[in-house]
């Protein structure tokens, strides 16, 4: 390798310990100005493979083709959103028990997650649980050409786990070379007036090849069952919030979640029947464009098994276009003993969409 891919091994190794890359143990000290310098994305994704050469291969998964109407006259916009499983709460509380412990080893889960990102190359990546920010995805997203953005809960419960790396919270990173940051806000989320442990982060940003200006948000509301109507009111508040930012709808919404409420919970309706017009974009794989995916988290935990539609991606429908989504992984491919595995790093789905503007947007609300 050549000296950048050489500097890019050791980026990725600060974030590795030191017995997953003993031949690198010179560079877990403290960085030096090279490591601020742009790296290859294809070069980060082949350092991820070599590391994860003793597992087995990622699972195929294929878009589906979406559009209902002629080719939009821009790139398309690409949306992931991903609650990629905080690691304290991965090792320390979840207890997932058809996991062996060592499919869960840092060293290895956190290039699987990138290896997926890579894979996919969203212009907007939204996560939950993050609880690695800092020491792995700000330093090395950021010199793939992203704007990075993290908003912890104020009393994570990973501070709770033993050596624990810090509190988990939401992070939404997008391509400084496709959008412009207009606006951004940290926003606490209230349920019953009262100032919850749930965040959420709304951006306003420029697209630079259309001029359009468009709002995209990150969540996770509050889970477990007997909270729905905190999730409820949890979810009344973040759509105020969206409304006030995008003027009423006027400019276009993205919101991207892990809701932990399945459709047939009152969060989901308040936003299905929003002001704000909003659709959820997995709806349109299924036959009639109205049903949620069956799933998308999928574990197995001492109380049981748990199979649930949790995670959304929710867009202005009189302005957005939903292009393609990606497809989820099938029962086959998930395997009896269910998520997080060798193969797959969290218990949660990642959900990818394309997205284009509408011609006429005003024409539709």
């Amino acid at each position: 390798m050549g000296n950048s891919s050489s500097r890019l091994y050791s980026a990725l190794a600060k974030t590795l310990s030191s017995s997953a890359v003993p031949q690198h143990r010179d560079c877990l000290g403290q960085p030096d100005p090279a490591q601020l310098d742009p790296i290859d994305p294809k070069d980060l994704l082949e350092e991820c493979q070599m590391v994860l050469q003793k597992r087995p291969p990622r699972f195929q998964r294929d878009f589906v083709d979406l559009k209902a109407s002629a080719a939009s006259s821009h790139r398309p916009i690409r949306v992931m959103q991903w609650n990629i499983l905080a690691q304290a709460l991965g090792e320390g509380k979840d207890n997932f028990v058809q996991c062996p412990m060592e499919a869960l080893k840092w060293e290895e889960r956190k290039c699987l997650i990138l290896e997926e990102i890579l894979a996919y190359k969203p212009d907007i990546l939204c996560l939950q649980e993050v609880d690695h920010y800092f020491d792995t995805f700000e330093p090395l997203l950021s010199r793939l050409g992203y704007q990075c953005t993290f908003f912890p809960k104020p009393w994570s419960p990973c501070l709770d786990v033993e050596q624990n790396n810090g509190p988990d919270g939401c992070a939404l990173f997008f391509l400084k070379d496709r959008f412009e940051l207009i606006n951004s806000a940290n926003i606490r989320l209230t349920a019953m007036k009262l100032k919850t442990n749930q965040v959420a982060i709304a951006q306003t940003l420029k697209c630079y090849e259309t001029g359009r200006l468009f709002c995209i948000a990150v969540t996770h509301l509050k889970a477990r069952t007997g909270w729905e109507r905190f999730r409820s009111a949890q979810g009344c508040d973040l759509l105020q919030n969206l409304k006030n930012i995008t003027q009423g709808a006027k400019i276009p919404l993205i919101i991207c979640g892990d809701f932990n409420a399945e459709p047939t919970e009152e969060v989901y309706k308040e936003f299905s029947n929003s002001s704000l017009n909003l659709n959820s974009a997995y709806k349109l794989l299924s036959p009639d464009g109205q049903s949620e995916p069956p799933y998308t988290t999928w574990k197995i935990r001492p109380s049981g098994e748990c199979r649930h539609t949790l995670d959304y991606i929710w867009y202005s429908q009189h302005a957005l276009n939903v292009n393609s989504a990606l497809g989820l992984l099938t029962e086959e491919q998930i395997g009896p003993n269910r998520l997080p595995s060798f193969n797959y790093p969290s218990d949660h789905l990642s959900l990818v969409c394309d997205f284009s503007f509408n011609q006429d947007p005003d024409r539709l609300l």
